[in-house]
């Protein structure tokens, strides 16, 4: 692939002919899909499908992660040209994906989008590929962890958050996006003991017994360290990686909701990833990108190189690596 195809490679959201390799597309025009990837709801011999979830009833301060997945598409146009840089390996040559565009639901029924939510991945995961979801707000992770748990048993959660989002909630009625991961546990979706949430820095009397490793103690540890104390909690259960952006301190994503100072830096959160490679991951989430608070795309581009991080620690647990 040279420069020069960028003359008569375009619109690949619908042309390309493969489901692998790197595109050469300019960034500025086309369709727009997630890294360029075809879009389609054929998942015959599909790896892995990204798919959107534009929901944000749930928020208790600023709106607009419903327009989240198009953001996290737009920004992601600029990693298609060549592997992601500090991993050995090259998902996009490696991997069959496709964009499966975003689940529709009726906006004026919101109590009925978590059963929509769950039917959506489970469909993804029934054909045979694993699912990366785009958000949305952070409720959406609440059915799409059913919808894994019913594949997988219960799971290891490993979460990136300024929030715990364990806040008591025992009315099955409502849907907020600080509260679906105490449910998440009531209904034992998740096993606390082999769980890690990481970047904290709000205070929840009671965490459910899920481990925490806070803001503070993470940017005062090497990523190797706190990968190994990671790893020693979730050990081989399978994982499910939900990245809420605003683990991210505001200056590198202030488009979000609920921004908390004192977290984590892009690389920093990039480091830590990386230095989590192997573990048993199964499903992924990037949640809360708020495009109408995000000046110059900054959280979109967060939120979009955070995923590709995601879909390697996702593949790297597959052995597709370079020479494996």
């Amino acid at each position: 692939m040279a420069l020069e195809d960028a003359a008569k490679d375009v619109d690949g959201a619908f042309t390309r002919p493969r489901l692998k390799g790197l595109s050469s597309e300019a960034t500025y025009a086309g369709a727009t899909s997630f890294l360029r990837r075809r879009y389609s709801k054929d998942l015959n011999g599909v790896d892995l499908a990204i798919t959107g979830i534009p929901f944000d009833c749930a928020t208790t301060n600023r709106p607009g992660t419903r327009l989240g997945p198009r953001a996290i598409r737009e920004a992601s146009a600029l990693q298609v040209y060549d592997p992601p840089y500090g991993w050995d390996l090259d998902p996009l040559s490696a991997l069959a994906m496709v964009d499966y565009g975003d689940l529709a639901f009726d906006y004026g029924k919101p109590q009925t989008v978590p059963a929509a939510i769950e039917s959506h991945i489970r469909g993804i995961i029934e054909a045979g590929a694993a699912v990366l979801t785009l958000g949305g707000d952070h409720s959406i992770s609440h059915p799409v962890l059913r919808a894994h748990a019913a594949k997988w048993g219960p799971l290891s959660l490993l979460q990136f958050d300024a929030h715990t989002d364990t806040w008591p909630d025992d009315d099955l009625e409502r849907i907020d996006h600080g509260t679906m991961f105490y449910k998440a546990v009531k209904e034992g979706l998740v096993v606390p003991g082999r769980s890690v949430q990481i970047g904290i820095r709000t205070v929840n009397a009671d965490p459910l017994g899920v481990n925490i490793i806070d803001a503070p103690a993470a940017l005062a540890s090497a990523p190797e360290t706190l990968a190994k104390r990671v790893r020693a909690i979730v050990g081989s259960n399978p994982v499910y990686l939900s990245f809420d952006i605003d683990a991210l301190d505001p200056a590198f994503a202030p488009g979000t909701g609920t921004p908390v100072s004192g977290g984590l830096s892009s690389a920093g959160a990039m480091a830590i990833l990386r230095a989590l490679a192997g573990i048993n991951v199964v499903g992924m989430d990037v949640v809360e990108v708020s495009p109408p608070y995000d000046p110059a795309g900054i959280t979109a581009i967060a939120g979009a190189h955070m995923a590709m991080e995601l879909i390697c620690l996702w593949a790297y647990g597959r052995g597709v690596a370079s020479g494996a």
